[in-house]
Protein backbone atom coordinates (compact mmCIF):
# COMPACT_ATOMS: atom_id res chain seq x y z
CA UNK A 1 0.00 0.00 0.00
CA UNK A 2 1.50 2.81 -0.76
CA UNK A 3 1.56 5.81 1.91
CA UNK A 4 -1.60 8.16 1.60
CA UNK A 5 -0.27 10.46 3.90
CA UNK A 6 2.61 12.46 2.21
CA UNK A 7 0.56 15.15 1.61
CA UNK A 8 -0.44 15.43 5.04
CA UNK A 9 2.61 16.30 6.35
CA UNK A 10 2.54 19.85 4.96
CA UNK A 11 2.49 22.37 7.76
CA UNK A 12 -0.02 24.41 6.71
CA UNK A 13 -2.85 21.85 6.76
CA UNK A 14 -3.97 22.98 10.24
CA UNK A 15 -5.00 26.34 9.10
CA UNK A 16 -8.36 27.24 8.81
CA UNK A 17 -9.91 29.56 6.38
CA UNK A 18 -13.01 31.27 6.39
CA UNK A 19 -15.93 29.18 5.20
CA UNK A 20 -14.30 25.85 5.09
CA UNK A 21 -15.06 23.05 7.81
CA UNK A 22 -13.12 23.36 10.77
CA UNK A 23 -12.67 20.82 13.67
CA UNK A 24 -11.42 20.76 17.15
CA UNK A 25 -7.97 18.87 17.42
CA UNK A 26 -4.73 18.09 19.96
CA UNK A 27 -2.16 19.22 18.10
CA UNK A 28 1.40 17.99 19.57
CA UNK A 29 3.94 20.83 18.34
CA UNK A 30 7.08 19.04 19.36
CA UNK A 31 8.47 16.89 22.03
CA UNK A 32 8.05 18.13 25.10
CA UNK A 33 5.91 18.17 28.12
CA UNK A 34 2.22 18.31 28.44
CA UNK A 35 2.66 22.17 27.34
CA UNK A 36 3.25 20.68 23.79
CA UNK A 37 -0.47 19.29 23.79
CA UNK A 38 -2.35 21.96 21.85
CA UNK A 39 -6.29 22.16 21.93
CA UNK A 40 -7.19 24.09 19.17
CA UNK A 41 -9.21 24.74 15.87
CA UNK A 42 -7.79 22.97 12.56
CA UNK A 43 -8.78 22.53 9.32
CA UNK A 44 -10.90 19.39 8.72
CA UNK A 45 -9.41 17.21 6.85
CA UNK A 46 -11.02 15.90 3.69
CA UNK A 47 -10.85 12.42 1.79
CA UNK A 48 -9.47 11.95 -1.25
CA UNK A 49 -9.06 8.42 -3.23
CA UNK A 50 -9.73 5.54 -1.54
CA UNK A 51 -10.26 7.14 1.89
CA UNK A 52 -13.00 7.58 4.10
CA UNK A 53 -13.47 10.09 6.69
CA UNK A 54 -14.62 9.57 10.01
CA UNK A 55 -16.14 11.26 12.81
CA UNK A 56 -14.39 9.87 16.00
CA UNK A 57 -16.63 9.12 18.49
CA UNK A 58 -13.76 7.85 21.29
CA UNK A 59 -9.94 7.77 21.46
CA UNK A 60 -7.72 5.56 23.37
CA UNK A 61 -4.80 6.80 25.42
CA UNK A 62 -1.73 4.42 24.93
CA UNK A 63 1.38 4.11 26.01
CA UNK A 64 2.84 5.08 22.87
CA UNK A 65 1.23 8.39 22.61
CA UNK A 66 3.21 9.23 25.83
CA UNK A 67 6.64 7.99 24.15
CA UNK A 68 6.32 9.84 20.98
CA UNK A 69 5.73 12.54 23.05
CA UNK A 70 9.01 12.91 24.88
CA UNK A 71 10.53 11.57 22.41
CA UNK A 72 11.63 7.45 24.14
CA UNK A 73 12.10 5.76 21.22
CA UNK A 74 15.35 7.46 20.85
CA UNK A 75 18.14 5.32 21.27
CA UNK A 76 19.73 8.19 23.58
CA UNK A 77 17.05 7.22 26.10
CA UNK A 78 17.59 4.67 28.51
CA UNK A 79 15.11 4.97 31.22
CA UNK A 80 11.09 3.38 31.63
CA UNK A 81 8.39 5.13 30.06
CA UNK A 82 7.61 6.93 33.27
CA UNK A 83 10.88 8.83 33.87
CA UNK A 84 11.75 10.02 30.63
CA UNK A 85 11.04 13.95 29.91
CA UNK A 86 12.17 15.88 26.70
CA UNK A 87 12.36 19.40 26.50
CA UNK A 88 13.87 19.57 22.75
CA UNK A 89 12.91 17.90 19.52
CA UNK A 90 14.48 14.67 18.57
CA UNK A 91 15.14 13.28 15.43
CA UNK A 92 14.79 9.60 15.61
CA UNK A 93 12.69 10.12 18.91
CA UNK A 94 9.61 9.10 16.67
CA UNK A 95 8.97 4.70 15.28
CA UNK A 96 10.08 4.67 11.74
CA UNK A 97 10.82 8.16 9.85
CA UNK A 98 11.67 11.88 11.91
CA UNK A 99 8.26 12.57 13.98
CA UNK A 100 6.02 14.78 11.45
CA UNK A 101 5.20 17.59 14.27
CA UNK A 102 3.32 19.49 14.22
CA UNK A 103 0.57 16.32 13.97
CA UNK A 104 -2.54 15.04 15.82
CA UNK A 105 -1.64 11.62 17.66
CA UNK A 106 -4.20 9.23 19.03
CA UNK A 107 -3.72 5.73 17.71
CA UNK A 108 -7.06 3.98 19.18
CA UNK A 109 -10.04 5.06 17.16
CA UNK A 110 -13.53 3.90 17.14
CA UNK A 111 -15.61 6.48 14.44
CA UNK A 112 -18.40 6.54 12.34
CA UNK A 113 -17.98 6.71 8.93
CA UNK A 114 -19.08 10.79 7.75
CA UNK A 115 -18.07 10.69 4.00
CA UNK A 116 -15.55 8.40 1.69
CA UNK A 117 -13.70 9.52 -0.50
CA UNK A 118 -13.24 8.77 -4.70
CA UNK A 119 -13.45 4.73 -5.57
CA UNK A 120 -14.85 3.74 -1.88
CA UNK A 121 -18.49 2.76 -2.12
CA UNK A 122 -21.04 4.92 -0.13
CA UNK A 123 -23.22 2.36 1.26
CA UNK A 124 -21.50 2.29 4.66
CA UNK A 125 -22.53 5.87 5.54
CA UNK A 126 -23.03 6.46 9.08
CA UNK A 127 -21.69 2.64 10.04
CA UNK A 128 -19.72 2.35 13.58
CA UNK A 129 -16.55 1.03 13.01
CA UNK A 130 -12.84 0.26 14.41
CA UNK A 131 -9.47 1.74 12.66
CA UNK A 132 -6.53 -0.85 12.25
CA UNK A 133 -3.93 1.70 13.80
CA UNK A 134 -0.92 -0.12 11.60
CA UNK A 135 -1.06 -0.36 8.17
CA UNK A 136 1.22 -2.32 6.27
CA UNK A 137 3.22 0.21 3.62
CA UNK A 138 3.58 -2.38 0.73
CA UNK A 139 1.23 -5.20 1.76
CA UNK A 140 1.68 -8.21 4.18
CA UNK A 141 4.16 -9.81 2.52
CA UNK A 142 6.65 -7.14 4.19
CA UNK A 143 6.88 -5.55 7.52
CA UNK A 144 7.26 -2.38 6.66
CA UNK A 145 4.52 0.07 8.42
CA UNK A 146 3.15 2.93 8.78
CA UNK A 147 1.36 3.76 12.49
CA UNK A 148 -1.86 6.19 12.82
CA UNK A 149 -0.77 8.99 15.46
CA UNK A 150 2.64 8.05 15.19
CA UNK A 151 3.47 8.58 11.69
CA UNK A 152 0.65 10.42 10.76
CA UNK A 153 -2.30 12.30 11.71
CA UNK A 154 -4.73 10.13 14.62
CA UNK A 155 -7.42 10.36 16.36
CA UNK A 156 -6.76 12.62 18.68
CA UNK A 157 -9.38 14.93 16.70
CA UNK A 158 -13.22 15.41 16.01
CA UNK A 159 -12.34 13.89 12.74
CA UNK A 160 -10.00 11.68 11.37
CA UNK A 161 -9.12 10.21 7.54
CA UNK A 162 -7.80 6.11 7.09
CA UNK A 163 -7.36 4.46 4.04
CA UNK A 164 -10.64 2.53 3.78
CA UNK A 165 -8.95 -1.45 3.74
CA UNK A 166 -8.35 -0.35 7.71
CA UNK A 167 -11.41 0.21 8.48
CA UNK A 168 -13.39 -2.28 10.59
CA UNK A 169 -17.31 -2.43 10.86
CA UNK A 170 -18.21 -3.31 14.42
CA UNK A 171 -21.65 -4.81 15.49
CA UNK A 172 -22.26 -5.47 19.51
CA UNK A 173 -23.92 -3.31 22.01
CA UNK A 174 -20.29 -1.87 23.63
CA UNK A 175 -20.08 1.88 24.01
CA UNK A 176 -17.83 3.93 21.71
CA UNK A 177 -15.64 4.56 25.15
CA UNK A 178 -15.68 0.60 25.22
CA UNK A 179 -14.64 0.25 21.48
CA UNK A 180 -11.97 2.32 22.00
CA UNK A 181 -9.70 0.28 24.14
CA UNK A 182 -9.55 -2.49 21.76
CA UNK A 183 -7.42 -1.60 18.73
CA UNK A 184 -3.71 -0.68 19.97
CA UNK A 185 -3.86 -2.59 23.14
CA UNK A 186 -5.41 -6.22 21.95
CA UNK A 187 -4.05 -5.83 18.72
CA UNK A 188 -0.48 -5.77 20.31
CA UNK A 189 -1.40 -8.84 22.43
CA UNK A 190 -3.21 -10.21 19.77
CA UNK A 191 -0.33 -10.13 18.25
CA UNK A 192 2.10 -11.05 20.53
CA UNK A 193 0.22 -14.45 21.24
CA UNK A 194 0.19 -15.16 17.26
CA UNK A 195 3.68 -14.84 16.84
CA UNK A 196 4.37 -16.62 19.99
CA UNK A 197 2.51 -19.38 18.75
CA UNK A 198 0.69 -19.78 22.12
CA UNK A 199 -1.56 -23.22 21.89
CA UNK A 200 -4.11 -25.03 24.52
CA UNK A 201 -2.79 -26.33 27.89
CA UNK A 202 0.59 -24.36 27.58
CA UNK A 203 1.27 -21.83 30.23
CA UNK A 204 2.15 -18.38 30.11
CA UNK A 205 3.43 -15.66 31.86
CA UNK A 206 2.13 -12.04 31.26
CA UNK A 207 4.25 -9.24 32.71
CA UNK A 208 2.54 -5.72 33.62
CA UNK A 209 -0.75 -7.75 33.70
CA UNK A 210 -3.08 -4.52 35.06
CA UNK A 211 -2.13 -2.62 31.92
CA UNK A 212 -3.69 -2.17 28.55
CA UNK A 213 -2.25 -4.69 26.99
CA UNK A 214 -1.24 -6.75 29.82
CA UNK A 215 -4.97 -7.37 30.69
CA UNK A 216 -5.89 -7.72 26.69
CA UNK A 217 -2.79 -10.56 26.90
CA UNK A 218 -4.95 -12.31 29.60
CA UNK A 219 -8.11 -12.61 28.00
CA UNK A 220 -6.73 -13.57 24.98
CA UNK A 221 -4.61 -16.31 26.16
CA UNK A 222 -7.24 -18.01 28.23
CA UNK A 223 -9.44 -18.07 25.01
CA UNK A 224 -6.43 -20.26 23.50
CA UNK A 225 -6.75 -22.45 26.60
CA UNK A 226 -3.36 -21.47 27.98
CA UNK A 227 -3.26 -21.74 32.07
CA UNK A 228 -2.48 -17.43 32.82
CA UNK A 229 0.48 -16.35 35.32
CA UNK A 230 0.06 -12.58 36.00
CA UNK A 231 2.54 -10.43 37.36
CA UNK A 232 0.87 -7.18 38.80
CA UNK A 233 1.15 -5.02 41.73
CA UNK A 234 -0.85 -6.63 45.19
CA UNK A 235 -3.52 -3.83 45.26
CA UNK A 236 -4.56 -5.04 41.95
CA UNK A 237 -4.64 -9.11 42.51
CA UNK A 238 -7.98 -9.38 43.13
CA UNK A 239 -8.91 -7.24 39.17
CA UNK A 240 -6.14 -9.53 37.52
CA UNK A 241 -7.71 -12.18 38.65
CA UNK A 242 -11.24 -11.35 37.61
CA UNK A 243 -10.07 -10.31 34.39
CA UNK A 244 -9.04 -14.54 33.97
CA UNK A 245 -5.69 -15.19 35.46
CA UNK A 246 -5.44 -18.31 36.91
CA UNK A 247 -2.67 -16.86 39.47
CA UNK A 248 -0.78 -13.79 40.09
CA UNK A 249 2.59 -13.08 41.30
CA UNK A 250 3.14 -9.77 43.05
CA UNK A 251 5.40 -7.44 40.97
CA UNK A 252 8.23 -7.25 44.14
CA UNK A 253 8.20 -10.65 44.69
CA UNK A 254 11.27 -13.08 43.31
CA UNK A 255 9.43 -14.48 40.37
CA UNK A 256 11.96 -17.13 39.69
CA UNK A 257 11.54 -18.27 43.27
CA UNK A 258 7.90 -18.53 42.82
CA UNK A 259 7.70 -20.58 39.59
CA UNK A 260 10.47 -22.31 39.85
CA UNK A 261 12.81 -22.38 36.80
CA UNK A 262 11.95 -23.92 33.50
CA UNK A 263 8.29 -23.64 34.44
CA UNK A 264 6.48 -21.37 31.17
CA UNK A 265 6.22 -22.21 27.72
CA UNK A 266 5.84 -18.79 26.85
CA UNK A 267 6.35 -15.26 28.54
CA UNK A 268 4.64 -12.02 27.74
CA UNK A 269 6.86 -8.86 28.50
CA UNK A 270 6.05 -5.61 27.72
CA UNK A 271 8.20 -4.65 31.04
CA UNK A 272 12.00 -5.47 30.39
CA UNK A 273 14.30 -3.45 32.44
CA UNK A 274 15.97 -5.38 35.43
CA UNK A 275 13.17 -8.49 35.24
CA UNK A 276 14.22 -9.39 31.90
CA UNK A 277 17.25 -11.95 33.15
CA UNK A 278 14.43 -13.39 35.37
CA UNK A 279 12.02 -14.08 32.30
CA UNK A 280 14.12 -16.33 30.64
CA UNK A 281 14.95 -18.26 33.66
CA UNK A 282 11.55 -19.05 34.15
CA UNK A 283 11.41 -20.32 30.55
CA UNK A 284 11.36 -24.04 29.56
CA UNK A 285 13.93 -25.28 27.27
CA UNK A 286 12.30 -24.16 23.57
CA UNK A 287 10.25 -21.68 25.39
CA UNK A 288 9.08 -18.14 23.76
CA UNK A 289 9.66 -15.21 25.05
CA UNK A 290 7.62 -12.01 23.06
CA UNK A 291 7.84 -8.49 24.01
CA UNK A 292 6.04 -5.31 22.25
CA UNK A 293 8.03 -2.44 24.71
CA UNK A 294 9.99 -2.23 27.76
CA UNK A 295 8.34 0.24 30.37
CA UNK A 296 10.37 -0.36 33.13
CA UNK A 297 13.56 0.29 30.66
CA UNK A 298 14.62 -0.82 27.06
CA UNK A 299 18.31 -1.61 28.13
CA UNK A 300 18.24 -4.62 29.84
CA UNK A 301 21.16 -7.68 30.91
CA UNK A 302 21.40 -10.86 28.68
CA UNK A 303 23.36 -13.92 28.98
CA UNK A 304 23.61 -15.31 25.56
CA UNK A 305 24.49 -18.62 26.89
CA UNK A 306 21.12 -19.02 28.42
CA UNK A 307 19.79 -18.16 25.19
CA UNK A 308 21.33 -20.53 23.17
CA UNK A 309 21.75 -23.39 25.59
CA UNK A 310 18.15 -23.19 26.30
CA UNK A 311 16.68 -22.69 22.59
CA UNK A 312 14.57 -20.30 23.93
CA UNK A 313 13.10 -17.67 20.29
CA UNK A 314 13.49 -14.07 21.55
CA UNK A 315 10.39 -12.54 19.65
CA UNK A 316 10.34 -8.57 18.59
CA UNK A 317 6.76 -7.38 17.98
CA UNK A 318 5.19 -4.61 16.90
CA UNK A 319 3.87 -4.87 13.16
CA UNK A 320 0.48 -6.33 13.35
CA UNK A 321 -0.18 -9.64 11.38
CA UNK A 322 -3.07 -10.24 8.78
CA UNK A 323 -5.04 -12.09 10.78
CA UNK A 324 -5.09 -9.91 14.03
CA UNK A 325 -7.19 -7.13 13.64
CA UNK A 326 -9.90 -9.49 12.21
CA UNK A 327 -9.57 -11.78 14.72
CA UNK A 328 -10.12 -8.87 17.50
CA UNK A 329 -13.60 -8.11 15.01
CA UNK A 330 -14.93 -11.50 15.39
CA UNK A 331 -13.99 -12.17 19.55
CA UNK A 332 -15.92 -8.66 20.08
CA UNK A 333 -19.02 -9.80 18.07
CA UNK A 334 -19.29 -12.98 19.20
CA UNK A 335 -19.20 -11.89 23.22
CA UNK A 336 -15.12 -13.72 23.26
CA UNK A 337 -14.04 -10.57 25.32
CA UNK A 338 -15.25 -7.84 27.86
CA UNK A 339 -13.56 -4.13 27.60
CA UNK A 340 -11.83 -2.81 30.36
CA UNK A 341 -12.40 0.53 30.27
CA UNK A 342 -11.04 2.35 33.70
CA UNK A 343 -12.15 5.93 33.11
CA UNK A 344 -13.14 8.28 30.64
CA UNK A 345 -11.63 12.09 29.51
CA UNK A 346 -13.23 14.96 27.48
CA UNK A 347 -10.59 15.50 24.99
CA UNK A 348 -9.23 18.99 26.04
CA UNK A 349 -8.51 17.35 29.32
CA UNK A 350 -5.55 15.09 27.74
CA UNK A 351 -2.84 16.34 29.75
CA UNK A 352 -4.97 15.39 32.88
CA UNK A 353 -5.26 11.65 31.76
CA UNK A 354 -1.59 10.91 30.53
CA UNK A 355 -0.75 12.76 34.41
CA UNK A 356 -3.03 10.10 35.32
CA UNK A 357 -2.48 7.02 33.14
CA UNK A 358 1.58 7.07 33.83
CA UNK A 359 0.47 6.82 38.03
CA UNK A 360 -0.44 3.30 37.00
CA UNK A 361 -2.55 2.83 39.75
CA UNK A 362 -5.32 2.11 36.82
CA UNK A 363 -6.65 -1.93 35.28
CA UNK A 364 -7.67 -1.76 31.81
CA UNK A 365 -7.59 1.87 29.67
CA UNK A 366 -8.61 5.60 29.51
CA UNK A 367 -10.38 7.09 26.90
CA UNK A 368 -10.63 10.49 25.39
CA UNK A 369 -14.24 11.63 23.97
CA UNK A 370 -14.10 14.42 21.74
CA UNK A 371 -17.18 17.25 21.28
CA UNK A 372 -19.86 16.11 18.87
CA UNK A 373 -19.06 16.99 15.68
Amino acid sequence: MASPWDNRRRNDRFDTVAGEPAMQAVVTVGNGDYDVLECREVKRPAPGDGEILLQVLAAGVNNTDINTRVGWYSPSVTTGTDETSSSGQMADGGWNEETPFPFIQGTDCCGRIAAVGRNVETGNIGERVLVRACMRKTGFQSMDSIWMGSDFDGAFAQFVVVPASEVFPVHCSWTDAELATIPCAYATAENMLHRSGLARGEQVLIMGASGGVGSAAIQLAKLRGATVTAVASAAKSQQVLAIGADRVIDRNDNIPQHLGEDSVDVVVDNVAGNTFADMLAVLKRGGRYVSSGAIGGPIVSLDMRTLYLKDISLIGCTTWDEPVFPNLIAYIENDQLKPLLAKVFPLEQIAEAQREFLQKKHVGNFVLIPPPG
